[in-house]
C-alpha cells in the first residue's frame, strides 16, 4: 500500500505542471493566431461590404469583397479604433500604383473615416471629359461603347442602359445610365488630373457621388484593389427564403 499510495501522489504532482503548461500553450496560440489575423488585416488582405448601388451592376449592395492592400503599398492604422484619435501613418513599398479601370478601395478625401469604392478612370497628368453620359481620357472614348440591354430596376425606379465599354487592351466592363435621363445635362470637364491623384467614377454613372462631386482622389487615400466576391446577400429578400436571399451565382466571383 505504501509503494501504491507513493506513485499515486507522483502522477498527481507531475501532471499539475503538465496541464498548466498546456493551458499556456493554448493561450500563446491564440494570441499569435489573433496577432496574425490583425497584420494580415491591415498589411495584405481585408473584407469590405457594398452598402451602395454606385456600382451597380459590377458590385451590388450586400456584396462582400475581399481587398488586397498590400499591391498599392499597404498604410499602417491612422486612428485608434472607436475613437477619434487620429495617427501619423507610412505605407509599405507599392508593387504597382492604381491603374485606369482598376476598382479600388480608398478614405472618402472629405471624411477619411468613410471608406468608398470606385473604377479609376484616369491617372495623374490625364484629361477627363464626360460628354453625353460617356468618358473621355486625353480626348479618346474610355473605350468601345455597345448597348447591351434597356431593364428596369425598380430599387431606383428607372430603366437602365446597360452600356458595355471594351478598351484597347481587350479589358470590358458594364456602365449603367438612366434610360430617361438627359445625358448632355451630365457633361463635365475637361479636367486635368494633378501629378499624385486620381479621377475615380462609380459604373453606376447616374447614382454615383464621385470624382465629378468632390474632385480628385490623392494617392494617399488609396487603401487597396478590389479582388473577389466571397458572399452575396441580398437585404430585400425576406430572412425564412434563405435559399434566394444568398446570391450564389455571385459567391467567388473576380471583381474587375
Amino acid at each position: 500500500m505504501p509503494e501504491f499510495a507513493v506513485k499515486t501522489s507522483t502522477r498527481k504532482d507531475s501532471s499539475t505542471p503538465r496541464s498548466k503548461s498546456q493551458m499556456r500553450e493554448y493561450t500563446e496560440a491564440g494570441l499569435v493566431a489573433l496577432i496574425a489575423a490583425l497584420v494580415l488585416r491591415t498589411f495584405v488582405v481585408q473584407a469590405f461590404r457594398i452598402p451602395t448601388g454606385s456600382m451597380k451592376d459590377t458590385l451590388l449592395i450586400g456584396d462582400f469583397l475581399l481587398v488586397n492592400k498590400f499591391v498599392y503599398g499597404a498604410r499602417t492604422p491612422d486612428g485608434i479604433p472607436f475613437t477619434d484619435v487620429t495617427l501619423p501613418f507610412w505605407r509599405l513599398p507599392a508593387i504597382k500604383q492604381p491603374e485606369r479601370s482598376e476598382i479600388v478601395v480608398f478614405k472618402y478625401p472629405r471624411d477619411e473615416k468613410l471608406d468608398y469604392i470606385k473604377r479609376c478612370l484616369a491617372v495623374g497628368g490625364q484629361t477627363v471629359e464626360v460628354r453625353d453620359g460617356l468618358a473621355y481620357i486625353d480626348g479618346e472614348p474610355e473605350g468601345q461603347s455597345d448597348l447591351v440591354k434597356k431593364e428596369y430596376d425598380p430599387q431606383e425606379g428607372h430603366y437602365i442602359l446597360y452600356q458595355k465599354i471594351t478598351m484597347k487592351s481587350g479589358q470590358s466592363y458594364t456602365i449603367r445610365h438612366y434610360a430617361d435621363h438627359h445625358l448632355p445635362s451630365e457633361n463635365f470637364g475637361p479636367v486635368r488630373v494633378p501629378e499624385g491623384h486620381y479621377f475615380m467614377m462609380g459604373d453606376n454613372r447616374d447614382n454615383s457621388a464621385d470624382s465629378r462631386v468632390w474632385g480628385f482622389l490623392p494617392a494617399r487615400n488609396v487603401v487597396g484593389e478590389a479582388m473577389v466576391i466571397y458572399w452575396s446577400w441580398d437585404a430585400d429578400e425576406p430572412l425564412h427564403k434563405l435559399l434566394s436571399k444568398v446570391r450564389w451565382s455571385r459567391i467567388g466571383n473576380l471583381i474587375k
